[in-house]
């Protein structure tokens, strides 16, 4: 998520009430996740199993629980709290409406028909010559391209799923990111796609989604992509250009499929996969896996 306009070190400690190290005009342009988050930008860590990942991401402002060495060109933010403060930050700069106000701010372009009884959030832009079907959710801040079909019942900028356990129950990490619907998609119905924590969930252009398929948040799939009934993707996840999943593919968080690839059925991906043809619980090789197989029925 990048600040309207930059910010300086001092503004945002004052803002949650934080130690720094760093000059107090040290510029901040805005907030991110650690596998987002680009120079000029905060990240936050609560671990020191995380600590070395994120003072050498390419953030410049660490949000942290603990006084370390600072690198070189770069800024801390010293919390008790870095995930209650990370929100505090984000939902400072971005308001979350969730529904409960009417801005009647859609940009929509020529030619584009929206059912009655689809539901449009704030800072909403949808292209030309889209169609929204029946009961379709959008949520704030999503961009929607041209020639976009969405069929009924689906959502698009529900919250990540992205939770701590804290006093025993779950905390949220607010989601201020968004949803990108890239031109020449079509979205079946009853899927849901999580707007991004502090970024963007994309899916781009010319893809095809069937009905029933999670997204989650700050996934990006590629151009032309082919997404068959009941397939999970979590958060994270970055699928190439040409990619085919078929039915009831899961996907597990943060993981990377190279353009080209085909995932059969049933498949569950929990490593980056190079291109290929993949099926079975763990994304086999599937010629591997044809070769097992005549193996295992030749055994006497």
């Amino acid at each position: 998520m990048r600040f309207h306009s930059p910010q300086k070190l001092k503004t945002i400690a004052d803002l949650i009430g934080s130690r720094f190290v760093g000059p107090e005009d040290f510029e901040v342009l805005g907030s991110n996740e650690i596998h987002m988050v680009k120079p000029g930008e905060i990240v936050f860590v609560n671990h020191p199993k995380y600590y070395d990942k994120a003072l050498n991401s390419a953030a410049t402002i660490i949000l942290i629980d603990k006084e370390v060495d600072c690198p070189e060109g770069k800024a801390l933010l010293i919390s008790d709290d870095p995930f209650r403060d990370f929100n505090k930050i984000n939902t400072h700069f971005t308001r979350i409406y969730n529904f409960t106000e009417e801005l009647h701010d859609a940009e929509i372009g020529e030619g584009t028909k929206i059912h009655s009884s689809a539901v449009i959030g704030n800072n909403v832009k949808i292209g030309k010559n889209t169609l929204i079907f029946p009961h379709v959710v959008i949520g704030d801040r999503t961009v929607i391209g041209d020639n976009v079909i969405i069929q009924s019942n689906t959502v698009l900028g529900g919250d990540a799923f992205y939770y701590r356990k804290l006093d025993g129950n779950f905390d949220r990490l607010i989601s201020v990111g968004n949803v990108v619907i890239e031109n020449n998609v079509e979205i079946g119905n009853g899927c849901t796609i999580d707007r991004g924590v502090t970024d963007s969930t994309v899916v781009g252009e010319g893809s095809v989604l069937d009905n029933q398929i999670q997204i989650g948040h700050d996934t990006i799939i590629g151009k032309k992509c082919l997404i068959a009934s009941q397939v999970g993707i979590a958060g994270c996840c970055v699928i190439g250009d040409g990619v085919t999943l078929w039915g009831q593919v899961g996907i597990a968080s943060g993981n990377k499929i190279e353009s080209g690839s085909v995932i059969l059925g049933k498949t569950g991906v929990n490593r980056d996969l190079e291109k290929g043809t993949y099926i079975g619980m763990f994304a086999e090789d599937f010629k591997t896996y044809l070769k097992k197989e005549v193996k295992l029925r030749n055994l006497k």
